[in-house]
């Protein structure tokens, strides 16, 4: 059974940092591509960023390039979303997936449960 764990959510002023986690288990982590996707109220889940498992290389969306910075610990099994220079519009439920590289960013097979992230102006 594939579970996705997430942690780190809260609520931030405008500027400043958060730090995502989120730990997997019942994958075969080599067949994979983690990531976060994002869902504000009233909008559509989007895509966020991703980290594939084996060599560590990263997809973003383009509204966060620069200022979110995936990583990877493949010791703990667990993947991180270091979040800089927020912004209100980040404010949305940050979910982790497990999924596939594709064009766009990620296809996701899996998901977290979800963690809220509240950016204050």
């Amino acid at each position: 059974q594939v579970q996705l764990t997430e942690s780190g959510g809260g609520l931030v002023q405008a500027g400043g940092s958060l730090k995502l986690s989120c730990t997997a288990s019942g994958l075969t982590f080599s067949d994979y591509a983690m990531g976060w996707f994002r869902q504000a109220p009233g909008k559509e889940r989007e895509f966020v960023a991703a980290v594939s498992w084996l060599g560590g290389s990263t997809k973003y969306a383009d509204s966060v390039k620069e200022r979110f910075l995936m990583s990877r610990d493949t010791t703990k099994n667990t993947v991180y979303l270091q979040m800089n220079s927020l912004k209100p519009e980040d404010t949305a439920v940050y979910y982790c997936a497990a999924g596939v590289f594709t064009a766009q960013g990620m296809a996701a097979a899996y998901w977290g449960q979800g963690t809220q992230v509240t950016v204050s102006s």
